[in-house]
């Protein structure tokens, strides 16, 4: 970054000579230090998959999650600071209440996708405030069928198939660009998804990491859900035989 040191990153609101804003690109650096975040849209419906790192053997298991029920039929994968998506989630759940409460209908996801881009994108414009420091992931199963966004600190955002954001979120996008997602069931899916997450997870630099999952789609009648016990330990039990024949692979290589 050319021009550090030189005062255009102190404000959010002030571009450097080369037309950049610095704060916005340090809160993307902040969802690059975080876990890798995917999601995956199938032919009938859509999945999460968290790699939440643990930093510590004290903590209770299960504790600070990053996947949130925004509606019934709206669920919400966060990648980078999680105080600063936990604004974002409640923010998105007002909006959903709100339109309820006008509209006496589920809000459609693209309406809250634009609603919260908006309000992501406002925390780029003052410099009395900084952008957030986080990139979400918003699906939902609707009766055209399912749909998902992705939203990055800028506010940008765009319609996927597939999209992964966090520490090794090139590496999950190959991974995802090989797969023939339209053609792919939930059930499908999630076993991609867990062996995804497993395959980049980086054990030199981060010993250990809990595996979150949920899913929403016909399988679940239109509900966002967490993926039942059953077929959580299936798909991981799938993931770790997949690394294990990789390694055996790579060692008959070798």
């Amino acid at each position: 970054m050319s021009s550090i040191g030189t005062g255009y990153d102190l404000s959010a609101s002030q571009f450097s000579p080369d037309g950049r804003v610095f704060q916005v690109e340090y809160a993307q650096k902040a969802v690059e230090n975080s876990g890798t975040v995917i999601g995956l849209r199938g032919k009938d419906g859509v999945v999460f998959a968290v790699e939440k790192l643990v930093t510590s053997k004290l903590y209770e298991a299960g504790a600070n999650r990053r996947l949130f029920n925004i509606d019934k039929h709206v669920g919400m994968a966060v990648s980078g600071l999680l105080a600063d998506a936990k604004q974002i989630v409640e923010t998105a759940r007002i909006e959903a209440s709100n339109y309820r409460a006008q509209c006496g209908s589920n809000i459609p996801l693209k309406f809250l996708n634009e609603r919260v881009s908006m309000y992501m994108h406002a925390y780029t414009l003052y410099s009395a405030i900084r952008p957030f420091g986080c990139s979400v992931i918003l699906g939902s199963y609707e009766d055209d069928g399912p749909s998902m966004y992705m939203i990055d600190p800028s506010g940008v955002s765009y319609g996927y198939l597939g999209c992964a954001v966090g520490k090794a979120k090139q590496a999950a996008k190959t991974e995802i660009e090989k797969l023939k997602l339209q053609d792919m069931t939930c059930q499908e899916l999630v076993k991609e998804a867990a062996r995804i997450i497993y395959l980049v997870h980086d054990e030199l630099k981060d010993k250990t990491f809990e595996l979150e999952l949920s899913w929403v789609g016909a399988v679940t009648n239109g509900l966002h859900q967490r993926v039942p016990d059953s077929v959580f330990a299936e798909a991981e039990k799938s993931a770790k035989a997949a690394m294990e024949d990789d390694s055996d692979s790579d060692t008959e290589e070798m």
